[in-house]
């Protein structure tokens, strides 16, 4: 079953809204066949957008991602990203390098800035740039960057996403980065989409879920998803999560039921700092 909602990025790529997170996979032996087993399940249920990182679990998550994409690697949007200490020319090189042979694949589909870090943005995207031609990833984007600091990037340097922290409770990025990228086309890639579960037993989105026959993370999800240009990228560490937060894509939301989220978790009324998990 493939998703029919699909966010186009700058390059012209079509990736599913609704994708698979990896934070946290790989850091316990005991779990990891359940861990491939959920991916696949994505897969198959056309979550074919993978989110992980050289930080999670010191490679130990991408190397999960490699044995769930085994045979499928064409199916499969891999986003991957590099640590800001090893954010400089060579450094960049380098941690890609890692990256792919950790997913035993030749190419990273978009890879990110994880943070920012003290190497001039610059020199990064320039080493990212240089990675594109060689054909080593295919697009770059950045992560957790603010709207100075989107500012801040090169004259015509263009990312492909900022992937930020944002769920219900935390709204921040709607007073302003929201709108900066959608000025710059930049779709926005919300990680933590369900505050890793902390949301779920908030009474308003129980509520909500109930008028629904829903959960509160399909709620939470489809909230997210309301968006034409925002993916979310929900972990799943067993099939039934993943299945669960795959329906949450046929959930349509009501004004009044947005208007009752809103009253529980108030749209931001100033500039608020971007928050980090």
């Amino acid at each position: 079953m493939a998703d029919p909602r699909t966010v186009v990025l700058p390059c012209g790529a079509a990736v599913p809204a609704l994708g698979q997170g990896t934070w946290g996979m790989g850091e316990d032996p005991g779990r990891r066949t359940a861990e491939v087993s959920a991916l696949r399940a994505g897969l198959d249920l056309g979550m074919t957008l993978v989110d992980t990182a050289e930080m999670y679990g010191d490679g130990a998550a991408e190397d999960v991602v490699a044995e769930a994409v085994a045979g499928r690697r064409d199916e499969v949007f891999l986003v991957s990203k590099v640590l800001p200490s090893h954010a400089d020319a060579a450094g960049v090189t380098r941690a890609c390098r890692g990256s792919l042979r950790r997913l035993r694949t030749d190419r990273i589909d978009l890879y990110l800035l994880h943070w920012r870090g003290a190497v001039p943005l610059e020199e990064t995207v320039e080493a990212f740039e240089s990675l594109v031609r060689e054909g080593a990833i295919g697009s770059w984007g950045v992560s957790n960057l603010d709207v100075d600091d989107l500012a801040d990037l090169p004259s015509g340097a263009g990312p492909q996403t900022d992937q930020v922290l944002y769920n219900l409770s935390r709204r921040g990025p709607e007073y302003d980065l929201l709108p900066r990228c959608r000025e710059l086309s930049v779709p926005v890639m919300a990680y933590s989409p369900v505050e890793q579960g902390r949301l779920l037993g908030h009474p308003a989105l129980r509520d909500v879920a109930a008028a629904h026959g829903a959960t509160p993370a399909q709620i939470a999800l489809a909230w997210v998803l309301r968006h034409d240009d925002v993916i979310a990228i929900p972990k799943a560490s067993s099939r039934a999560h993943v299945q669960e937060n795959a329906a949450a894509r046929e959930m349509d939301l009501t004004a009044e039921d947005l208007a009752t989220l809103d009253r529980a978790f108030p749209p931001p009324r100033s500039k608020q700092p971007l928050e980090m998990l």
